[in-house]
C-alpha cells in the first residue's frame, strides 16, 4: 500500500512546490470478472486478483501469436493512504496510457472515463480522498474495437489492453498551473527564432482554489545546458478563484545556441513559477530548443534555414514478449538503434507514443512526425473521439522541440470533399492550427493521387507507396515520383511509407520475381526481396528532392494479430530489425551505409549461404571510398551499383564446399572488414 504524506514539523520550503510521485507499484489485476452486479462497489470480487506493477498489459502474449486474442474488460485496483499533511493541497492522478477505454472509480464513486489508448488523461481526486485512511482506486479497462474510438479496428496493429504506461500522482498548492487541460503541462512555449535573437512566449494557465483573488509573481527563467541562467522575466498576476486565468509572458534571448537536429540537439530548460512573497507555489520545467522548421515544396525540409537530410523511419511501440508495456530502457534502446542507422527523422506511427520517446527525440535530435490513430477505416461515428485525441496530442506534446508536424489521419477515405472524412480532417486541421499555428499538419493517402478529397486539408500531403509489394514493380517508384513532380510542382509531398516484408529466416539464392510474391496470403517472404526493394527505392528517393521527406516502413517488426503472412503468424515483417530487437536485417546495413557517416562495410545476403550456382554475384554496402572483395583469398574488383554506397561484384566463382568471402576497405589508415561463408552444394 502506498502512503503519501507531508511530515509535520518539516519546513514546506524543503518540499518541492509540485510533487510528481510514481504511482506504479502495488497494483492488483484481474481479467474480465463476471461476478459483479454493480461496478461502483469496489469489493465486487475478493478473489483471483494478481499482484502486478504498472506498466502492464494483459495482451503481451495472445495478441502476438494469433487472431485468437482477448478483448474486453479487465480490472486494476490499488489501495493507498494520503497523509493529513496534504489536506491543504490539490491532488491529481495522471495516466499516461490505458488501452483503450478507462473507467475510474475512487472509494466506490465514479470519477471519469477516458476513450483512447494512446493519450494521457488527468483528473483531480482532492475532494474524494480520505486523509489518514485507506483509499481504493479501481480502474476498469476495455480494449474492444469500438466504432466511436479510434482506431476503430485491430486490422493493422493491436490495441493492447491495460494500464500499459506509467501512472503518477501530482500534488500541488491550491494556486497552481492547471493539470487537467487535456493532461498538458499547463504552459505552452512558442518562439520566433533567428541566429541573433529568439523571442519566447509562455502561455500559462493558472488556477486558484483559495476563496479570494490571489496576486502573485509569474516568473520565467531560461537556463542553458550547463544550468546557467541566461534570461528571465516576471510580472504580477491576479489569479481569480473563478475559472482559469491565462497569462502570456514574453522573454527574449540574444544569440541563442540553436537546436540543430542530429548534428547538435542543444537544449535549454525553461521554468515558469508562481511565487507568493518569495515562496514558490508551483513550478513547471520544460525543454526548450531554439529552432525554426520549414518545408519548401520541391526542395526539402529546412532547419534553421539550412536544408536538413530527412532520413526517415517509422516506429511501432510494441516488443515481442512485452506488448506495449515497455520500460524507459526499452524505449531508449529503440531510439539508439534508430540513431545507429543514421536516421534523422521519425514518423511515430500510427498513434501518440510515450512522452519519454518525445523527450529522447528532443535530446537526440530527431525531427518527429507525431500523429493520432485515425487510421485504416472510418465508422462515421469517430468524430468526437478523433477531435479529442487531436487536441490531446497537440496540447500534451506542444513543448517538445523535436516535433515539427502533426499527422491527422492515415489511409482513411471518402469519395468527395463534402463527405465525412474530408470534413472531419478539416476540423482536425482547425484544432491543430488553432492550438498550434506554428507547426505544419499532414494527412496520408495510400494512393498515389494528389487529389484524393480526404487528403488536402493539411499543409503537407503524405503518400504511402509499396511498389513491388502491393502493386507494380520495385522500380515503378521512379515513374510515380517523376509524374507527380510534373503535375503538382508547388505541392509539399512526403513519401510516408514504403518497403516490403522480409523474413530473416527465409533465404533465396535468386531474387524472386515480383509476380511470385503474394503480400496478403503468401508464406514465403525471403529477406533478399526486402533488401532489393530498399536498395532500389532509396536510390530513387535520393534523386528526387521533390520528395521532401521519406519514411521507410518499418524500423521494427510488430504484431498484427489478424495476419498470417510470410511464414510467421500475427506479424508484420517489414521491420528492418526483428520483433525481439536482437537481429538486424540486411536492409538495416544498407541504410546505415547511406545515412550514417561513420565508416562501415557489410556483406549482404549472408544468410543465403547455401548456393547451387558456381557463378554468382556478391553485394557490399559501404561508405568507404574503395572496397575490395576476397573470395577464398583471391582478390576481385567490383563496381558501384545503384549509388556510391552499393558495391556489386559480378561473376564471382565459388568452389565446391565452403567458401570464405571477405570485404575490405580503409578509413584513416585503419582496415575495416566483414566476412561470411557460402557453401556451394
Amino acid at each position: 500500500m502506498l502512503v503519501l504524506c507531508l511530515f509535520i514539523g518539516v519546513s514546506t520550503n524543503a518540499q518541492p512546490s509540485r510533487q510528481v510521485l510514481p504511482f506504479n507499484d502495488n497494483w492488483q489485476f484481474k481479467l474480465g470478472a463476471k461476478d459483479y452486479a454493480n461496478i461502483s462497489e469496489v469489493s465486487f470480487a475478493t478473489v483471483e486478483w494478481e499482484d502486478i506493477t504498472v506498466p502492464h498489459t494483459y495482451n503481451k502474449d495472445d495478441m502476438q501469436l494469433s487472431k485468437d486474442f482477448y478483448t474486453g474488460d479487465a480490472f486494476y485496483r490499488k489501495t493507498f493512504e494520503v497523509g493529513n499533511g496534504l489536506k491543504d493541497k490539490r491532488i491529481f492522478l495522471r495516466f499516461e496510457g490505458v488501452g483503450s477505454v478507462a473507467t475510474v472509480y475512487l472509494n466506490g464513486k465514479y470519477l471519469t472515463e477516458h476513450k483512447g489508448a494512446y493519450s494521457a488523461f488527468a483528473f483531480e481526486i482532492t475532494n474524494l480522498v480520505v486523509h489518514g485512511k485507506e483509499n481504493t482506486l479501481l480502474v476498469k479497462t476495455n480494449n474492444d474495437a469500438r466504432r466511436d474510438v479510434i482506431p476503430i479496428n485491430q486490422n493493422l496493429f493491436p490495441i493492447y489492453g491495460g494500464i500499459y504506461r506509467p501512472v503518477s500522482m501530482i500534488v500541488t498548492d491550491k494556486v497552481n498551473f492547471t493539470v487537467t487541460d487535456y493532461a498538458s503541462p499547463g504552459i505552452y512555449i512558442t518562439q520566433n527564432t533567428s541566429v541573433k535573437k529568439s523571442t519566447v512566449h509562455v502561455k500559462a494557465k493558472l488556477e486558484n482554489k483559495e476563496k479570494t483573488i490571489k496576486t502573485v509573481t509569474l516568473q520565467t527563467v531560461i537556463k542553458d545546458a550547463s544550468g546557467k541562467q541566461v534570461a528571465s522575466a516576471e510580472e504580477q498576476v491576479a489569479i481569480s478563484p473563478q475559472g482559469i486565468t491565462i497569462v502570456n509572458q514574453p522573454i527574449d534571448i540574444r544569440n541563442p545556441h540553436l537546436w540543430q537536429g542530429i548534428k547538435d540537439p542543444y537544449l535549454y530548460s525553461l521554468t515558469t513559477s508562481i511565487i507568493d512573497a518569495s515562496k514558490e507555489l508551483d513550478a513547471i520545467t520544460q525543454p526548450l530548443g531554439f529552432r525554426h522548421v520549414e518545408v519548401k515544396a520541391g526542395e526539402g525540409v529546412f532547419l534553421n534555414g539550412e536544408k536538413y537530410p530527412m532520413y526517415g523511419v517509422t516506429r511501432h511501440q510494441d516488443w515481442w514478449g512485452y506488448g506495449s508495456a515497455l520500460s524507459n530502457a526499452q524505449h531508449k534502446e529503440d531510439m539508439e538503434l534508430i540513431r545507429e542507422m543514421g536516421t534523422t527523422t521519425i514518423r511515430l506511427a500510427h498513434y501518440q507514443q510515450s512522452d519519454y520517446i518525445y523527450s529522447l527525440a528532443d535530446s537526440m535530435g530527431f525531427l518527429i512526425w507525431a500523429e493520432i490513430p485515425f487510421v485504416n477505416a472510418t465508422s462515421l461515428q469517430e468524430r468526437d473521439n478523433a477531435k479529442q485525441q487531436m487536441r490531446e496530442l497537440v496540447r500534451q506534446c506542444f513543448n517538445h522541440p523535436s516535433i515539427y508536424i502533426w499527422g491527422m489521419h492515415n489511409e482513411v477515405y471518402s469519395k468527395n470533399q463534402d463527405e465525412h472524412v474530408p470534413v472531419l480532417t478539416r476540423e482536425l486541421n482547425d484544432i491543430a492550427k488553432t492550438d498550434d499555428p506554428d507547426r505544419l499538419t499532414a494527412a496520408v493517402s495510400g494512393y498515389g493521387e494528389m487529389d484524393r478529397p480526404s487528403n488536402l486539408a493539411g499543409d503537407v500531403q503524405g503518400m504511402n507507396r509499396y511498389y513491388g509489394w502491393y502493386e507494380g514493380q520495385i522500380g515503378d517508384l521512379e515513374q510515380w515520383a517523376s509524374d507527380i513532380e510534373k503535375e503538382y510542382p508547388g505541392y509539399r509531398v512526403m513519401l510516408t511509407e514504403y518497403g516490403a516484408d522480409g523474413n530473416i529466416d527465409q533465404g533465396a539464392e535468386f531474387l524472386p520475381e515480383t509476380k511470385s510474391i503474394n503480400p496478403v496470403s503468401g508464406k514465403f517472404f525471403p529477406e533478399n526481396y526486402q533488401t532489393e526493394t530498399h536498395i532500389q527505392q532509396w536510390a530513387i528517393i535520393e534523386k528526387h528532392p521533390y520528395i521532401t521527406a521519406s519514411y521507410l516502413w518499418n524500423m521494427f517488426e510488430f504484431a498484427v494479430p489478424l495476419w498470417n503472412r510470410g511464414g510467421v503468424n500475427a506479424r508484420n515483417l517489414k521491420g528492418l530489425i526483428t520483433f525481439d530487437r536482437k537481429r538486424k536485417k540486411d536492409s538495416f546495413y544498407w541504410y546505415k551505409a547511406n545515412w550514417n557517416p561513420q565508416p562501415m562495410i557489410y556483406l549482404a545476403n549472408r544468410r543465403d549461404k547455401e548456393r547451387t550456382q558456381a557463378t554468382t554475384k556478391v553485394q557490399v554496402f559501404s561508405n568507404l571510398a574503395k572496397v575490395t572483395l576476397l573470395v577464398n583469398g583471391k582478390e576481385l574488383a567490383g563496381q558501384h551499383g545503384v549509388n556510391g554506397k552499393h558495391w556489386v561484384f559480378e561473376n564471382v566463382t565459388l568452389q565446391k564446399g565452403v567458401n570464405k568471402i571477405e570485404a575490405r576497405g580503409e578509413s584513416d589508415g585503419q582496415v575495416l572488414a566483414d566476412e561470411m561463408e557460402w557453401t556451394l552444394m
